[in-house]
Protein backbone atom coordinates (compact mmCIF):
# COMPACT_ATOMS: atom_id res chain seq x y z
CA UNK A 1 0.00 0.00 0.00
CA UNK A 2 1.40 3.38 -1.05
CA UNK A 3 1.83 6.10 1.58
CA UNK A 4 0.95 9.70 0.75
CA UNK A 5 3.37 10.88 3.44
CA UNK A 6 6.19 13.23 2.50
CA UNK A 7 9.56 13.62 4.15
CA UNK A 8 9.78 17.14 5.58
CA UNK A 9 12.90 18.78 6.95
CA UNK A 10 12.30 21.91 9.00
CA UNK A 11 12.94 24.89 6.71
CA UNK A 12 13.84 27.58 9.29
CA UNK A 13 15.96 28.21 12.32
CA UNK A 14 14.43 29.04 15.67
CA UNK A 15 13.49 32.65 16.42
CA UNK A 16 15.06 33.77 19.72
CA UNK A 17 17.62 35.98 21.33
CA UNK A 18 19.17 36.39 24.79
CA UNK A 19 16.05 38.25 26.01
CA UNK A 20 13.58 35.47 25.13
CA UNK A 21 11.72 34.29 28.24
CA UNK A 22 9.28 31.72 26.84
CA UNK A 23 9.59 29.18 24.06
CA UNK A 24 6.52 28.25 22.04
CA UNK A 25 6.83 25.07 19.99
CA UNK A 26 4.60 23.65 17.31
CA UNK A 27 5.18 20.27 15.72
CA UNK A 28 6.49 21.06 12.21
CA UNK A 29 5.38 23.71 9.68
CA UNK A 30 2.29 22.90 7.66
CA UNK A 31 2.37 22.98 3.86
CA UNK A 32 0.68 26.42 3.93
CA UNK A 33 3.23 27.75 6.45
CA UNK A 34 6.11 26.44 4.33
CA UNK A 35 4.54 28.11 1.29
CA UNK A 36 4.18 31.37 3.25
CA UNK A 37 7.75 31.12 4.55
CA UNK A 38 7.24 31.48 8.31
CA UNK A 39 5.70 29.88 11.37
CA UNK A 40 1.89 29.70 11.56
CA UNK A 41 1.59 31.08 8.04
CA UNK A 42 -1.72 29.45 7.15
CA UNK A 43 -4.11 32.40 6.74
CA UNK A 44 -6.72 30.68 8.93
CA UNK A 45 -4.31 29.81 11.74
CA UNK A 46 -5.12 32.17 14.61
CA UNK A 47 -1.68 32.26 16.27
CA UNK A 48 -0.91 35.75 14.94
CA UNK A 49 -4.27 37.05 16.19
CA UNK A 50 -4.34 35.31 19.58
CA UNK A 51 -0.83 36.14 20.84
CA UNK A 52 -1.05 39.90 20.17
CA UNK A 53 -4.54 40.00 21.71
CA UNK A 54 -3.32 38.27 24.87
CA UNK A 55 -0.39 40.68 25.12
CA UNK A 56 -2.56 43.73 24.43
CA UNK A 57 -0.47 44.57 21.37
CA UNK A 58 -1.19 45.28 17.75
CA UNK A 59 -0.78 42.29 15.44
CA UNK A 60 2.31 42.38 13.24
CA UNK A 61 2.08 42.85 9.51
CA UNK A 62 1.69 39.56 7.69
CA UNK A 63 5.30 39.03 6.68
CA UNK A 64 8.15 37.08 8.24
CA UNK A 65 10.21 40.16 9.12
CA UNK A 66 7.40 41.85 11.08
CA UNK A 67 6.38 38.61 12.75
CA UNK A 68 9.95 37.87 13.81
CA UNK A 69 10.36 41.38 15.23
CA UNK A 70 7.07 41.02 17.13
CA UNK A 71 8.29 37.81 18.76
CA UNK A 72 11.66 39.22 19.78
CA UNK A 73 10.16 42.53 20.99
CA UNK A 74 7.87 40.51 23.27
CA UNK A 75 10.58 38.09 24.52
CA UNK A 76 9.04 35.08 22.78
CA UNK A 77 11.15 32.35 21.22
CA UNK A 78 9.42 30.28 18.54
CA UNK A 79 10.32 27.01 16.88
CA UNK A 80 9.03 23.50 16.40
CA UNK A 81 9.66 20.25 18.20
CA UNK A 82 10.66 18.39 15.07
CA UNK A 83 13.70 18.75 12.86
CA UNK A 84 12.23 16.31 10.35
CA UNK A 85 9.55 13.67 9.89
CA UNK A 86 7.33 11.94 7.42
CA UNK A 87 3.87 13.49 7.39
CA UNK A 88 0.76 13.43 5.26
CA UNK A 89 -0.36 17.01 4.64
CA UNK A 90 -0.60 18.91 7.92
CA UNK A 91 -1.95 16.07 10.05
CA UNK A 92 0.04 15.62 13.26
CA UNK A 93 -1.68 12.25 13.63
CA UNK A 94 0.13 11.12 10.46
CA UNK A 95 3.66 11.88 11.72
CA UNK A 96 6.14 9.02 11.40
CA UNK A 97 9.90 8.74 11.87
CA UNK A 98 10.03 11.93 13.92
CA UNK A 99 13.46 13.44 14.60
CA UNK A 100 13.38 16.15 17.29
CA UNK A 101 15.28 19.43 17.10
CA UNK A 102 18.26 20.06 19.37
CA UNK A 103 17.31 22.83 21.80
CA UNK A 104 20.62 23.03 23.66
CA UNK A 105 21.96 26.14 21.88
CA UNK A 106 18.68 28.00 22.22
CA UNK A 107 18.41 27.13 25.92
CA UNK A 108 22.03 28.16 26.57
CA UNK A 109 21.51 31.55 24.91
CA UNK A 110 17.98 32.54 25.95
CA UNK A 111 16.64 32.91 29.48
CA UNK A 112 13.72 30.54 28.89
CA UNK A 113 11.47 30.36 31.94
CA UNK A 114 8.78 28.11 30.46
CA UNK A 115 8.27 26.00 27.35
CA UNK A 116 4.81 25.85 25.79
CA UNK A 117 3.68 23.51 23.04
CA UNK A 118 0.78 24.05 20.66
CA UNK A 119 -1.22 20.88 20.43
CA UNK A 120 -1.16 17.45 22.00
CA UNK A 121 1.29 15.90 19.54
CA UNK A 122 3.88 18.66 20.05
CA UNK A 123 3.50 18.30 23.82
CA UNK A 124 3.85 14.52 23.74
CA UNK A 125 6.85 14.56 21.41
CA UNK A 126 8.73 17.28 23.32
CA UNK A 127 8.10 15.72 26.71
CA UNK A 128 9.13 12.28 25.44
CA UNK A 129 12.27 13.28 23.54
CA UNK A 130 13.57 16.59 24.91
CA UNK A 131 12.13 17.48 28.35
CA UNK A 132 14.94 15.77 30.25
CA UNK A 133 17.65 17.59 28.26
CA UNK A 134 15.76 20.89 28.59
CA UNK A 135 15.32 20.47 32.33
CA UNK A 136 11.57 21.07 32.12
CA UNK A 137 8.46 19.62 30.59
CA UNK A 138 6.41 21.60 28.10
CA UNK A 139 3.04 23.06 29.04
CA UNK A 140 0.24 22.15 26.63
CA UNK A 141 -1.64 24.91 24.83
CA UNK A 142 -4.50 24.22 22.44
CA UNK A 143 -3.50 24.29 18.81
CA UNK A 144 -4.20 27.46 16.82
CA UNK A 145 -4.62 25.40 13.66
CA UNK A 146 -7.78 25.88 11.59
CA UNK A 147 -8.53 22.17 12.16
CA UNK A 148 -8.70 22.70 15.93
CA UNK A 149 -10.40 26.04 16.46
CA UNK A 150 -13.94 24.68 16.69
CA UNK A 151 -13.02 22.55 19.71
CA UNK A 152 -12.50 25.51 22.03
CA UNK A 153 -14.80 28.25 23.16
CA UNK A 154 -13.02 31.58 22.92
CA UNK A 155 -12.95 32.23 26.69
CA UNK A 156 -11.42 28.81 27.43
CA UNK A 157 -8.97 29.15 24.57
CA UNK A 158 -7.87 32.62 25.69
CA UNK A 159 -7.54 31.48 29.30
CA UNK A 160 -5.21 28.66 28.28
CA UNK A 161 -3.11 30.88 26.03
CA UNK A 162 -3.07 33.61 28.70
CA UNK A 163 -0.67 31.40 30.68
CA UNK A 164 2.18 32.70 28.55
CA UNK A 165 1.96 36.19 30.08
CA UNK A 166 3.02 34.91 33.52
CA UNK A 167 6.56 34.39 32.24
CA UNK A 168 7.06 37.46 30.10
Amino acid sequence: MKSDASFIEHPWDAVYDENSRILILGTIPSPKSREFGFFYGHPQNIFWRIVPEILGKEAPDRNARSMRAFLLDNRIALWDVLKSCEIKGASDAAIKNAVPNDFSGLLRTADIQKIFTTGKTATRLFNKHRAKDAGMEAVYLPSTSPANRGMFKKAEFMEEWGKITRYL
